[in-house]
Order: C-alpha cells, then sequence, then structure tokens
C-alpha cells in the first residue's frame, strides 16, 4: 500500500538510522538470497563533537564573537611599494585608498571588508 509504513520500519528507525531499500519490490523477490534485507543502514554522524578542542579551519572560520577566545579578523600589515621598496604600515580593513609615502602610487583600495592590495604589492602581518 503506498504512503503505508510499516511498524518494523518504524522500530528500526527508532533504534538505528535506517531507511527502506531502494530496490523495486519485484526485483527484491528475484535476488533473495544476495539481498535478504528490507532495510539499509544508512552512514551515522558522529554524536560527539570537542567543544575544547575545534580544529583551526573550524575556529578560523566562526564569527570573531563566537570563538572560543575572541580575536579580531583584522591586523596591521607592512606593505611594501613595488616602484620605490618604501614599506608602509596599512590596516587590513583600511576604508580609505592608502598611498606610498614615497612616489604616491596606490597601494591599496577600500572594499566593503578587507582593503585590496594593488598588484605587484607584497605584504607582511605585523606581530602583535
Amino acid at each position: 500500500m503506498p504512503g503505508h509504513v510499516s511498524s518494523d520500519f518504524l522500530y528500526a528507525a527508532a533504534r538505528g538510522n535506517w531507511q527502506p531499500c531502494s530496490r523495486p519490490r519485484d526485483s527484491r523477490k528475484a535476488a533473495e538470497q544476495t539481498h535478504e534485507c528490507e532495510y539499509q543502514r544508512l552512514p551515522t554522524m558522529p554524536l560527539a563533537k570537542d567543544l575544547l578542542n575545534p580544529s583551526f579551519d573550524f575556529e578560523r572560520r566562526q564569527h570573531k564573537k563566537k570563538r572560543l577566545v575572541q580575536s579580531p579578523n583584522s591586523y596591521f600589515m607592512d606593505v611594501k611599494c613595488p616602484g620605490c621598496y618604501k614599506i608602509t604600515t596599512v590596516f587590513s580593513h583600511a576604508q580609505t585608498v592608502v598611498l606610498c609615502v614615497g612616489c604616491s602610487t596606490v597601494l591599496c583600495q577600500p572594499t566593503g571588508g578587507k582593503a585590496r592590495l594593488t598588484e605587484g604589492c607584497s605584504f607582511r602581518r605585523k606581530q602583535h
């Protein structure tokens, strides 16, 4: 009967992660020797997650306020001008155009979030 759920399925679903087999009913009877079960086991998800020791990638993707230890996404960096090789300190989320002190070349342009470095500029993240 379509739409009817057997009590065996409900019992199996309550005890584990089971779903009905995807084979059609008539082919099940023909291949009874090779495929005797009506239900197949699904892969289970891990129930435990280590919240005290999160992975580096997981912690990096978290919002800055929802990390295990709050830390900002922004930083200061030393940007080297490709023309005169002078080093300028720039904030990573600068909201204005930053020019080189020596040759007035544009070092970075603001976007909605992090500032976009001009092509050819190299940078080094500053240690705090």
